[in-house]
């Protein structure tokens, strides 16, 4: 860059440090304007969009929303705008918003506390994915820049009794404009908030501050003392014993949507190899605790079930994993994820997501046959009876086409970015449903090895942790609030497959498991489920969720 285009583009910087300075008081309704016009596309276009079906009556709505919005935060914003603390509060924010409309526009995505605890714990493969050049210039120009530009303005504060004066009269006037609009239009506003709930997510920076907040309450507020549960747990199978180790294999999925298996109706042969086993039972019925992993994950381990589950509580005590190994059980996880979620902090974790192996991690990224490395090794070596989880990447968007190997692109052509509106509906559901191919391979090259071991009865239980949204209603990706997310978020695919010598010992057929597939389940039946299968007896156990209680033949529980 020559000399003197430099100075000329450095002029107008140069001119606004040196111009008159700007009051607090004035530079408060900027700003509002500022986040409520420039940060809050998703936010207007979605009242446009609730409003357009009253012609005459919408565009007042509009308006007093907007005066309302504007009026709210230019009061905050006189809160803070003091010396030393508001360039780098707003700043933040500045950023922050940029962010969050981001994620909103290219996702369709809602913000809120779990949401925001996806952000905090998503790893560095995710944010790989993540990070787009789109992405890069959304967060430069709408938030560094208006941070770098904030820090050159000039503002003057007037000595402190005098400006506490002017701000009070500031305040004053910015409540007296906020009630007087909330007033004029409490009918219609009130009612438009009722019947629309999401748009509290949707309206920056408030969604993100408020997630934000939640999420740092709970996260800071897991106790140092994990309570047991469980530990009246004793082991002791329902059917006849044949003298083998009896171990089953939990596989949890990640981001498999319901509708896009073909063993539960879909079109497309995404399910080739499992269809071919024919001796498995397949859930047509089954829907997920959350709509992200950092709540399906430990709420279906927990046993509280969907309608009490609470994270907090959930930090605070055991779950399914330790009442198995108060029974004696040989308890393991093997990791092909972003991590457990808790989940699994009190057994041996085999983490091979970070593997250096040339023939499953090629690409810089396990693919999930890296999880069954050695598998007929490892069940040899459990001490005894025992559960193995295997967590899979699945289908974990938006890279999906990153999520199986070449040989598995059998739909074409497939979308390979990771900015999905770029991409049409169509190659986006082809790199998705190549995803759910290569997760029918896994599984089936899973249940080929457990069926030829010879000394261990096996059993295999597989579940989704939640589904995904494919562009339907320009809606992306996942963790939208339960309440609001579509079905495809929700419903969750879920099989069990079990060995002869398992289904002998449990006292659980797969044919009486046929029978139930079109029975409405959830996730919140895999804890009794899985206790019932392995023939633990415990005050948890609900035989009402046990999806096998009445199958089971032989011996009654304890």
């Amino acid at each position: 860059m020559s000399k003197p285009f430099a100075l000329t583009l450095a002029r107008p910087w140069r001119v606004a440090a040196q111009s008159r300075p700007w009051r607090a008081e004035y530079l408060a309704p900027l700003l509002a304007l500022t986040f409520v016009v420039f940060f809050n596309l998703p936010f207007w276009q979605r009242m446009h969009e609730i409003t357009a079906s009253d012609p005459a009556g919408g565009w007042q709505t509009l308006l007093l929303a907007f005066l309302l919005v504007t009026a709210f935060f230019t009061l905050v914003l006189q809160l803070l705008l003091w010396p030393w603390l508001f360039r780098p509060l707003v700043a933040l924010l500045f950023i922050g918003a940029a962010g969050a409309q981001y994620f909103m526009r290219q996702y369709g995505v809602l913000i809120d506390a779990n949401m925001i605890q996806n952000v905090f714990q998503t790893d560095p493969a995710e944010v790989r994915d993540l990070m787009t050049g789109k992405m890069a210039a959304a967060l430069l120009l709408l938030g560094v820049l208006p941070a770098w530009l904030l820090f050159r303005l000039p503002v003057a504060f007037r000595p402190p009794l005098r400006e506490l004066g002017v701000r009070l009269l500031a305040i004053v006037a910015s409540v007296g404009v906020l009630f007087g609009v909330a007033l004029a239009g409490y009918q219609d506003l009130s009612s438009l908030m009722r019947n629309h709930r999401q748009l509290r997510y949707e309206l920056v920076p408030l969604n993100f501050i408020q997630g934000t907040r939640s999420y740092l309450k709970q996260h800071f507020a897991t106790p140092t003392v994990i309570e047991p549960i469980g530990l009246d747990a004793r082991q002791h199978m329902a059917g006849a014993a044949n003298g083998k180790k009896n171990v089953l294999v939990l596989v949890v999925g990640e981001t498999a949507r319901a509708d896009r298996f073909s063993l539960g109706g879909y079109a497309r042969p995404t399910n080739p190899e499992l269809a071919k086993l024919g001796d498995l039972a397949y859930f047509r019925n089954v829907w997920s605790c959350g709509t992200e992993t950092a709540v399906s994950l430990p709420c279906m381990f927990s046993g509280m079930g969907r309608d009490e589950y609470d994270a907090t509580v959930a930090k605070s005590q055991q779950n399914l994993l330790d009442v198995l190994q108060h029974a004696k059980l040989d308890v393991q996880w093997v990791n092909n994820n972003s991590g457990c979620k808790g989940v699994c902090v009190r057994l041996p974790v085999d983490d091979r997501s970070q593997w250096k192996d040339a023939k499953w991690c090629a690409s810089g990224e396990c693919y999930d046959e890296v999880m069954l490395e050695g598998l007929s090794e490892r069940l040899s070596a459990f001490k005894g009876d025992g559960v193995l989880v295997l967590h899979q990447k699945g289908s974990h968007g938006p890279a999906y086409y990153k999520r199986y190997p070449a040989a598995f692109e059998t739909f074409q052509p497939v979308c390979r970015t990771s900015e999905l509106q770029k991409c049409d509906e169509a190659s986006i559901g082809n790199a998705y449903d190549n995803t759910i191919r290569y997760t029918d391979h896994f599984l089936a090259e899973a249940i080929k090895q457990l069926a030829a071991q010879q000394d261990v009865n096996t059993a295999l239980v597989y579940v989704s942790d939640h589904g995904e949204s494919l562009g339907e209603g320009n809606l992306y990706l996942h963790g939208t609030p339960y309440a609001l997310a579509p079905d495809a978020q929700k419903q969750v695919p879920m099989l069990a497959w079990l060995s002869p010598g398992f289904q002998q010992v449990s006292g659980v057929s797969t044919a009486c498991l046929q029978g139930k597939t079109g029975e409405r389940l959830s996730q919140d039946n895999l804890f009794h489920s899985v206790l019932g299968l392995m023939g633990v007896s415990t005050s948890l156990y609900q035989a009402s969720l046990d999806i096998g209680a009445s199958c089971r033949q032989g011996a009654g529980r304890g």
